[in-house]
C-alpha cells in the first residue's frame, strides 16, 4: 500500500519539534514564537534540484530576515553532510537533521513520488510557513523549485502587511 504524506492545514498549530542543525545546536521551532518561520523541506544535499532551492534561499536569506522571519532547511542528512553543504554554496541559515522522518511525516513532507519514471516512498520537496503564534500560515505541499524562493518571499511580506 503506498504511503501517503499526513495533512497539514493553514490556520493549525504548526507541530513542534527539537531537530539537531547545522551549524551547532539544536532548534526547537516553539521557542521561536515571536517570529515567522519557513521550513522547507528537500530530499538530499548536494543534488542539482535540492543545491539550486539552497541557493534560491541563500540568495534571498537577506529579505527574508529583514521581513522578521528566520528559514531553516530540513533533510534526512546526517550534521556532517550539512556541514559540507552549508560551507560549499556559503549558506547563510541552518539545516536541520530529521533523520527518522518524524518531521517530514508530521509536516506532510514524506511520501510517494515519482524519480525518474519509477514509484518511490521517500522525502518530498514542501514547504511550510508558520507565522509569529506558531500557525501554519502557507503550505506548499509540492514545490517546483523554480521561483519558488520568491514565491515565499512574497508569501511572507503579505503575512508582515496583513
Amino acid at each position: 500500500m503506498p504511503e501517503t504524506p499526513a495533512s497539514i492545514h493553514v490556520g493549525q498549530t504548526a507541530p513542534d519539534f527539537t531537530l539537531p542543525a547545522e551549524p551547532g545546536g539544536s532548534v526547537t521551532l516553539s521557542a521561536l514564537r515571536g517570529r515567522p518561520i519557513v521550513l522547507y523541506f528537500y530530499p538530499k544535499d548536494n543534488t542539482p534540484g535540492c543545491t539550486t532551492e539552497a541557493c534560491d534561499f541563500r540568495d534571498r536569506h537577506e529579505r527574508i530576515t529583514a521581513a522578521g522571519a528566520l528559514v531553516f532547511g530540513v533533510s534526512r542528512d546526517s550534521l556532517r553532510t550539512h556541514a559540507g553543504f552549508r560551507q560549499k554554496h556559503g549558506l547563510s541559515f541552518p539545516l536541520l537533521v530529521d533523520a527518522d522522518a518524524a518531521v517530514h511525516h508530521a509536516y506532510g513532507a514524506f511520501g510517494e513520488k515519482t524519480l525518474y519514471g519509477k514509484k518511490t516512498v521517500g522525502p518530498l520537496r514542501a514547504t511550510v510557513l508558520v507565522d509569529a503564534n506558531g500557525n501554519v500560515a502557507r503550505h506548499w505541499p509540492k514545490v517546483s523549485v523554480k521561483g519558488h524562493a520568491d514565491e515565499v518571499v512574497a508569501a511572507l511580506l503579505a503575512l508582515r502587511n496583513a
